[in-house]
């Protein structure tokens, strides 16, 4: 499954017409412990570049934005007990929602792996 990353540190993994959405792990070390995840609701409804949710940590409060738009199909619950996978697995078990992309072509402005490691690389 193809993923995608962000100038603003997500990444979204595509599997047909739906995307996984979470945080890079470079945001997450940036970010420090965090703290709480305000996950969006199911079934809210982004344009690309929205506010989708916001991550807590020990440092700041930080936006994370969607990276397509689409409908939220399901927020990772597990993040409720136990905000910390984010920081142990930011780019698996630490995923924050799934979305239905509204327009794949949105996809064609991000970035693929290699690309964000070039980006990150000139931070």
């Amino acid at each position: 499954m193809p993923r995608y990353f962000t100038e603003e540190h997500e990444w979204i993994d595509v599997d047909g017409d739906t995307g996984t959405v979470g945080i890079s792990d470079y945001a997450q070390g940036q970010l420090g412990d965090i703290t709480y995840v305000d996950l969006p609701a199911e079934g809210a409804k982004f344009a690309k570049g929205d506010s989708a949710c916001v991550v807590d940590s020990v440092k700041a409060a930080s936006d994370v934005y969607a990276p397509v738009s689409g409908a939220i199909t399901e927020v990772n619950s597990a993040l409720a007990d136990a905000p910390e996978l984010v920081n142990t697995d930011a780019e698996e078990a630490g995923w924050l929602f799934r979305v239905t992309l509204a327009d794949a072509s949105e996809l064609d402005d991000l970035m693929d792996e290699a690309a964000y490691a070039e980006f990150v690389k000139g931070l």
